[in-house]
């Protein structure tokens, strides 16, 4: 009896180790040598700071990339006030994925309810005008490189853009959107008056859009069940927590995205440690535009700032991008999809 007992043991010990095995193994497509190659081809235009020649060529260099991928895009342009009050001028990209299942701008209110809910991703494509972290004052006049903080999130996206294209059958819709001008919130060397809410001016124009259609009863472009948004998704180090603008408006996505990063063995990035609420594009998605969405960000606490200590510094350059870092954020968003 007992050395029947040790057999079934030992089978069960084994079917056991199989099946963590295989929920490692079983991992969906993703190429983390293709999102570095899109990190270098950005900063190869140097800082995407809005109104410049490198930030609008890499706005249609990201148009052409989502084309060829398959995607329907769509330009949207508009003007959010500064720090100062002045207008910004703002280009937000929007790739449809799926497009036979996205609302046109004049369709019918009733077809909202008949369509398939779309997933919403998004990052920023810009860059900082300012290194305002830096402890020189000089250095704070140059601008964010950006590779880390706008260029790592913009090519995850670009990489899944890529798989979606490579789908025979896209069964859930998606919408991937690179949006504009989120760095231009209030330099540390600015003293004079300033307005409110003066970061991630793309999606509060994004999001106001989105929501005035809605409460005029007209058709968004979309009927989205949630969103996903990256930002500094690339350093060797990084640790994602649970961000609590992400927990008091998407718990159950949250959880739901956590949950799939520890059976893909990624649970030491995506730690279940709550952070600071953070102001992040998917703030303005969550409170203006009423969807559910959560913020995928390297929080560090062992910084004052809670970010790496290169954060919005001329550091913020390659040498901080790991692609192993890259890879664990591609295959768990993609397993969403």
């Amino acid at each position: 009896m007992k050395k029947i007992l040790y057999i079934v043991f030992c089978l069960f010990i084994l079917l056991t180790a199989c099946t963590k095995k295989q929920a490692v193994i079983d991992r969906p497509p993703f190429s983390s040598d293709s999102a570095y190659a899109y990190i270098e081809r950005q900063m190869a235009f140097g800082p995407r700071v809005p109104n410049s020649k490198a930030h609008m060529d890499c706005a249609v260099w990201l148009i052409e990339q989502l084309r060829a991928f398959g995607a329907e895009v769509e330009l949207q342009k508009g003007q959010m006030p500064d720090y100062r009050g002045n207008n910004q001028q703002i280009y937000n990209i929007i790739g449809h994925f799926n497009s036979s299942q996205t609302i046109s701008n004049d369709a019918k209110q009733s077809q909202t309810t008949s369509l398939r809910p779309r997933i919403l991703l998004g990052a920023h494509y810009d860059t900082r005008p300012w290194c305002d972290e830096e402890d020189d004052y000089a250095e704070r006049l140059y601008n964010v490189p950006g590779a880390n903080d706008g260029a790592s999130g913009v090519a995850v996206l670009l990489e899944i853009a890529r798989q979606l294209g490579l789908r025979e059958n896209l069964t859930t819709p998606v919408d991937i959107i690179f949006f504009d001008c989120e760095d231009m919130g209030t330099p540390r060397l600015y003293t004079g008056p300033e307005r409110e809410d003066t970061w991630c001016l793309g999606s509060q124009l994004w999001a106001t859009n989105y929501a005035q259609k809605v409460t005029n009863h007209q058709s968004p472009i979309a009927n989205y069940q949630y969103g996903i948004v990256l930002d500094m998704v690339g350093a060797p180090d990084a640790v994602f927590p649970l961000e609590m603008y992400s927990t008091q408006y998407a718990q159950n996505y949250q959880q739901q995205i956590w949950r799939s990063a520890q059976q893909l063995g990624h649970g030491a990035r995506f730690a279940e440690q709550q952070s600071y609420p953070i102001t992040d594009d998917h703030y303005y998605i969550n409170y203006i535009a009423g969807i559910p969405c959560v913020d995928i960000i390297h929080y560090d606490i062992r910084n004052a700032t809670g970010f790496p200590s290169w954060w919005h510094t001329r550091r913020d350059d390659l040498s901080n991008i790991s692609k192993s870092t890259l890879q664990a954020v591609g295959e768990v968003v993609m397993s969403q999809l």
